[in-house]
Order: C-alpha cells, then structure tokens, then sequence
C-alpha cells in the first residue's frame, strides 16, 4: 500500500509552472471544441468555486478525461493508467498537469489514498465510477470508490453526464470525428455522514446508488441535448 509521504509527494507534483500549463491547455482546449463539437455546458454554476470535490462522469470514449477537465473552470486532477507513465518525458508532462498513476487490472487502494490526500488539499479529482469505458445508454454497476473517498473527506460528488463522445469517438477508433457534444453537470450530492469518526460501509453503498441514479438522469439528457 501506498505511504502517506508517497502520496503526498503525489499531491505536491504540480508546481506553478503545470499550473500554468494547464490553465493555457485548459483555454486552448476549450475554444477548440466549442467550434469542432460544438461543446456546451449546462450546470456549470453548481460546481462548488472552493474545497474539494469529487467529479463522476459517465464514460463511453478515450474523450472523456478531456471532456471532464473542460467542464469546469477549476484546474482538476485525474488518475490515468499507469502504463503512460513509463516514458520519462510523458510522465513529467502527466504529473505537471495534474494527472497520477491508476492500476486499472486490480484493487488500488494506493489511487484511494491519493484522491483522499488531494481533496484534503482542496482540490477537485475526477474519478470515473463506472471504471474502464462502458457501451451503452444505461449507466453500468459502479465501483465503490468514489462514493468511499467523498465521504471519508466529507466532500460532494457531482455527477456528470457527457452526451455525443461516443460518436465524436468511438470504443476501438483512433479517429476523432465533428460531433456535437454536450455535458451537462448534476446537483452535488453531500454524504450523509457524521462530521467525524468512521464512515458505515452501508452509508457508501447508499451513496453509490444514490450517485447512480443522479449519473443516469443527467447522461439521459446529455444524450438528448447532443443527439
């Protein structure tokens, strides 16, 4: 498992100069796919402006982390599978905009004690609750996690429906097509735990199903709105 100072050294990786480049990518990004898929934003005033927070979006395309981190202004971290950051120069890049290392085949309690570590900080983290990418119309089982680590930081999870990057990219393509895509923000929703001591395992599975139904409605009308 992963020590409190690795993970903390983690959360410290993003200096001033990543916090610039990822502002200049955040505004580059941002006016690119207003014009290529005519991205819109519905909700955007729910996000919280200060603290932590957890974004859960719904995932159906390699586009979604992009598309997550455009949704709001706030500068978010993500995990990314830990195969990227192999090479050298792509994990500095990673880790300067905010990213860290997910081992996606197995349980990775060491990504948990990051995510908590970063929104102890303050800061936003965007954790896909349904794990690899999902085909369909119907949001699929979710893992506990996102659910576990907003409610032992007594943080909200905001759910987050993203319609049309399952045509603009699909599962298998390495094309990037004109597709309109909108992504519609939820209400937040807070756990309704105790200020202190020990979250109930049963409280964290309330709270996932509570976040399931909220990812639904909110992709239901995303899919509508980029259809």
């Amino acid at each position: 498992m992963i020590s409190r100072a690795e993970a903390e050294m983690v959360v410290e990786r993003v200096g001033l100069g990543g916090r610039v480049a990822y502002r200049v990518v955040w505004v580059f990004a941002r006016a690119l796919t207003k014009v290529y898929w005519r991205l819109e934003v519905v909700g955007a005033e729910r996000v919280p402006t200060t603290g932590g927070f957890v974004l859960a979006p719904v995932h159906r395309s390699n586009l979604d982390f992009l598309l997550a981190g455009l949704a709001v202004r706030r500068r978010v971290r993500f995990m990314a599978k830990s195969t990227i950051f192999k090479k050298a120069k792509v994990s500095q890049a990673i880790y300067g905009l905010g990213g860290f290392p997910v081992q996606r085949d197995s349980a990775d309690i060491g990504s948990l004690v990051i995510c908590e570590r970063i929104l102890a900080a303050g800061e936003p983290v965007v954790v896909f609750p349904e794990g690899r990418r999902k085909e369909g119309d119907h949001v699929h089982d979710l893992f506990d996690g996102p659910a576990f680590v907003a409610a032992r930081q007594r943080v909200p999870i905001i759910p987050i429906g993203i319609g049309g990057s399952d045509r603009a990219m699909p599962i298998g393509s390495k094309m990037i097509f004109p597709r309109k895509v909108t992504i519609v923000i939820g209400e937040p929703i807070y756990p309704d735990v105790p200020l202190h001591g020990r979250v109930p395992r049963s409280v964290v599975r309330a709270l996932t199903e509570d976040l399931r139904g909220a990812v639904q409605d909110v992709y239901d009308t995303a899919r509508e709105m980029a259809s």
